[in-house]
């Protein structure tokens, strides 16, 4: 009988479960599918070249940050699922049902209805995965070879993670409910809030809050490289104490100031709406300060991997020449009239035991050309170069290196530049090398790559020299900057489900409680549209602080990244519209929910 009770309770309310259901499915869904990356050494060895032991501790980091937050929106979810029921079970007990029954009942239900979510998420989370791979990775330009969508030990570890959650909030719930009285359950909504009143304390809270969050944004301006491990730890303590206090006073103060003006508070039920702000600031200040902070890590995570890209530019403006030919084979100069040259220079010599004889009239034709790098403002500013021919000839010189370490055998030798006639007399076999510069190094990298393997093939002794320029380099830092870009961009939007989910089932989770308010106003006369404006500017303004002050957060973070990005602004307008939709649609179906709890067929 009593689970006859329970599923017309969960039939009754079956739009309020689906949106909790499908909520655990997309948590499980995107933990699943970060693990599938996090913990497959194979995928990171094989795709992302840099000291596997550091990307390796990041995607760990990363794994870390992930499960905090998803712990925490499975509290919240779970305070939703608690407080949609705990009324049905006290009637249940008030009609004689026994407490131990009615605990073994929420446990089974908590406990059955994770596992479900977390089944069926994993299930969606191979086709996610799989549609990762194909899109974003793909256009990342990342080069896939040992990528498994079904990763057994990734199946395993969110299967023991979210069921150990629901094991423990099954548990939880069972205890609060058979160690509740039935008079609680039903009117738990209806308990009186007490709110202490400290003018003082918290005008120097709000005052405090803001100094430091001014401390935090001053110190991470610090452009000494060296300095991070001193301005990450203080930064961090400031702006999280900061933000507490500005959630839980400066905000507040500015309510009660509006609360004061006549001429705004009176308008409409606008005091009503006020008075539900300042209360809802109080009782949300941790999760209200939670949400910012993972706001701005989320929205930086995005920004930051994308701006990634700007260091396999700064590899592109580091040397001058694209490519190197050495070889007058069919199958070599084929793949040269693949690529779209912008210029090319030909330099013929010759080559004995101890020396490289270059013919003088090439470097005169053609001066060789090389990238100085300068410093400003800490970082490497590049500029194109004429080498000196009078300086080439002359041992240890910056441009007799340049050259001898762009010619095959080049820097152990001796370099001489004669005239024509002389070399045509030197014994030796007569020898070319070809520098090329390309229009387009992004587009046609590959194809430059595939001419020099083609060099390599011909003459494997050619391998050190052409498998250290340019292109190689550029690939190189393709694949590196790619696997950041691609952790960021997904942990950045994992974040941002996560904290909406969790701040959207933080206000569900009171709605119950509002009803009766919103019962009251309607029957002294508060229309349905205006009740519907109020709850849409309550909700909005709960959305829009953290969001605001997350958003001031990641615009002062990037300086963090000023000694390692060269432009850690640029191209950020892309990221900060994505959150801005996503975070508006979580914003548009919390306020439809709510209203569809609190603004009841009664009101009709």
């Amino acid at each position: 009988m009593i689970w006859k009770l329970s599923f017309t309770g969960i039939k009754s309310r079956l739009k309020d479960y689906v949106v909790l259901f499908s909520g655990l499915v997309v948590a499980s869904m995107i933990f699943y599918m970060f693990l599938t990356l996090a913990i497959n050494p194979a995928f990171l060895k094989g795709n992302i070249t840099a000291s596997y032991s550091n990307v390796s501790f990041v995607f760990e980091f990363g794994i870390v940050l992930l499960a905090i937050i998803t712990l925490v929106y499975l509290v919240y979810a779970n305070s939703f699922l608690l407080n949609m029921r705990q009324h049905d079970y006290g009637m249940y007990m008030m009609l004689g049902a026994k407490s131990s029954r009615i605990g073994l009942l929420i446990f089974c239900e908590t406990l059955i209805t994770g596992i479900l979510a977390t089944v069926l998420g994993i299930i969606l989370g191979f086709g996610l995965t799989a549609l990762m791979s194909k899109i974003l990775i793909a256009n990342l330009g990342l080069q896939i070879s040992h990528f498994q969508v079904i990763l057994p030990s990734a199946i395993l570890w969110t299967l023991v993670f979210f069921i150990a959650i629901f094991f423990l909030a099954a548990l939880r719930n069972m205890h609060k409910l058979t160690h509740s009285k039935v008079i609680e359950l039903l009117h738990e909504s209806q308990k009186p809030v007490t709110v202490v009143k400290r003018p003082l304390w918290h005008t120097i809270e709000a005052v405090l809050g803001l100094v430091l969050l001014a401390i935090g944004y001053y110190i991470m301006g610090d452009k000494n490289p060296n300095a991070v491990f001193r301005v990450v730890p203080i930064a961090l303590i400031t702006i999280v104490l900061g933000s507490y206090f500005v959630f839980n006073s400066f905000f507040t103060a500015i309510i009660s100031f509006l609360q004061k003006r006549k001429s705004f508070s009176y308008h409409g039920i606008r005091l009503f709406t006020l008075g539900q702000l300042k209360f809802r600031l109080h009782d949300y200040t941790k999760i209200l300060t939670v949400i910012s902070l993972l706001f701005a890590l989320a929205l930086g995570a995005i920004t930051v991997g994308l701006n990634f890209n700007s260091i396999k530019d700064l590899a592109a403006e580091s040397s001058y020449y694209d490519a190197t030919v050495v070889s007058a084979s069919p199958t070599v100069q084929k793949a040269v009239d693949k690529l779209s040259i912008k210029s090319k220079a030909t330099y013929h010599y010759k080559e004995t035991g101890k020396a490289l004889y270059f013919d003088r009239a090439d470097f005169t034709k053609q001066p060789l050309k090389k990238v100085d790098g300068e410093v400003v403002n800490d970082f490497v500013k590049y500029k194109t170069v004429t080498v000196p021919t009078n300086k080439l000839d002359v041992p240890r010189t910056d441009a007799n290196n340049y050259l001898g370490g762009m010619v095959p055998n080049g820097m152990p030798k001796v370099i001489h530049l004669v005239s024509n006639t002389k070399l045509q007399t030197l014994p030796g076999q007569n020898k070319f090398i070809t520098l090329l510069t390309i229009n387009n190094l992004n587009q046609d990298y590959k194809k430059v790559i595939q001419l020099e393997n083609l060099q390599i093939k011909e003459n494997p002794a050619l391998k050190e020299t052409l498998q250290n320029t340019k292109a190689y380099t550029y690939q190189m830092m393709i694949v590196y900057v790619s696997g950041f870009e691609f952790m960021g961009f997904f942990l950045g939007l994992a974040f941002l489900t996560m904290l909406a989910s969790t701040l959207m089932f933080k206000v569900l989770s009171g709605a119950v409680s509002d009803k009766l308010r919103y019962k009251m106003l309607y029957k002294i006369g508060a229309r349905k549209k205006v009740l519907q404006k109020s709850i849409a500017h309550e909700i909005g303004i709960l959305f829009l602080l953290p969001g605001f002050l997350g958003v001031i957060d990641v615009l002062f973070g990037l300086r963090l990244f000023q000694t390692l990005l060269p432009h850690p602004y640029r191209g950020f307008w892309l990221p900060f519209l994505i959150f801005i939709v996503l975070y508006f649609l979580y914003y548009f179906v919390t306020v439809k929910l709510y209203e569809r709890i609190v603004l009841t067929n009664q009101l009709d």
